[in-house]
């Protein structure tokens, strides 16, 4: 290594760590290489990404931060391991999703056969000989037990799979649990959540706010047009949220078809007005389910939007946008709390 190049990494450290602490930054290997390559100033873009997100933040929240890491920073290799890691999930979930789906029609099917069967009876008034009608009788006998049979292994085949996927699904949390992203949506997951609004809490609430919000009658969209079309809901209110995304806000799937929003250096005024925002955006969304060609278009949310208090702990926070969001509900839904 040149005495120019140590000369340059010394004073690049001496400009990085007083940062970091100010940020109250842990000194890890990635926040190292993070920082180090924002002061050089060598990185346009990923200076770019730093200076935005400090100007909207009095700290620089950790998972923000992770993420312009692996953007910018991180070896190819590593990122596509990540890409490789972040697909298999995907995968795993809308195969899930469908076995779920098929094992319902399925039952359905089977419950349909077994309803024919049991009113075969009505075919003696219409004047069939009882030879007649005893020959179709062990027809449809020998038939419906085929079909019995046949459903019930694929109903069991589709169980022991659902099993062997929430198997991996739990392997691959556990090897994975820093994970930032929710494969589903593209939106930050709980972890990412819990992990930057600890750093918030840490650093005081003050002009600190959250907005929840759950997706109003979810379990009707899977229920009436099955799990695969729930998932498409939830990918078009995470866009919908994604894209008013702004002024230092970030958004993430809270678990379900809740989501949070933490918005730095503001008030409740203009959080509750962001929120209904998002309310009449996501009244817009049009999805068509593509089985049966029908519009979906009465998509609606609660919300609940609160305020941080001082020394406010994490669970009090959000007991109180989550006590917001139910009474939105109570209330008639597709509704902002508080007034």
């Amino acid at each position: 290594m040149s005495k120019e190049l140590i000369v340059e990494s010394a004073q690049n450290l001496k400009k990085a760590l007083p940062l970091m602490m100010k940020y109250s930054v842990p000194t890890t290997p990635n926040n190292y290489a993070l920082w180090y390559h924002y002061v050089a100033e060598t990185n346009t873009p990923l200076k770019e990404a730093m200076d935005k997100l400090l100007a909207s933040c009095e700290i620089c929240p950790p998972i923000q931060a992770e993420s312009i890491y692996r953007e910018h920073v991180m070896p190819e290799q590593e990122s596509e391991t990540w890409e490789l890691r972040t697909t298999i999930e995907k995968m795993m979930t809308q195969l899930d999703k469908s076995i779920i789906d098929t094992r319902t029609d399925t039952n359905q099917f089977q419950q349909s056969c077994e309803k024919t069967f049991a009113n075969i009876s009505k075919v003696e008034e219409e004047g069939w000989s009882i030879d007649e009608v005893v020959s179709l009788l062990k027809n449809l006998e020998r038939d419906a037990k085929l079909m019995r049979n046949a459903t019930s292994f694929f109903g069991n085949s589709l169980a022991v799979a659902k099993n062997e996927i929430d198997s991996l699904k739990e392997q691959l949390v556990k090897s994975n649990n820093a994970a930032m992203f929710d494969s589903l949506t593209g939106l930050f997951n709980r972890h990412a959540f819990d992990t930057e609004l600890t750093a918030y809490l840490n650093k005081g609430t003050k002009g600190l706010c959250l907005i929840l919000c759950d997706i109003d009658h979810f379990k009707s969209f899977n229920d009436t047009w099955g799990h695969l079309l729930g998932d498409q809901v939830l990918k078009a209110v995470g866009r919908k949220i994604n894209d008013n995304m702004r002024n230092g806000s970030t958004a993430y799937r809270f678990g379900g078809e809740e989501f949070t929003i933490l918005i730095p250096q503001t008030n409740i005024r203009i959080a509750r007005h962001f929120a209904e925002t998002l309310r009449k955006q996501f009244e817009k969304i049009s999805l068509k389910d593509k089985r049966s060609g029908q519009q979906i278009n009465n998509i609606t949310a609660s919300f609940g939007v609160v305020e941080g208090k001082p020394n406010e702990t994490m669970a009090d926070f959000v007991a109180r946008a989550d006590d917001y969001m139910y009474k939105a509900k109570k209330l008639g839904r597709n509704r902002v709390l508080p007034i």
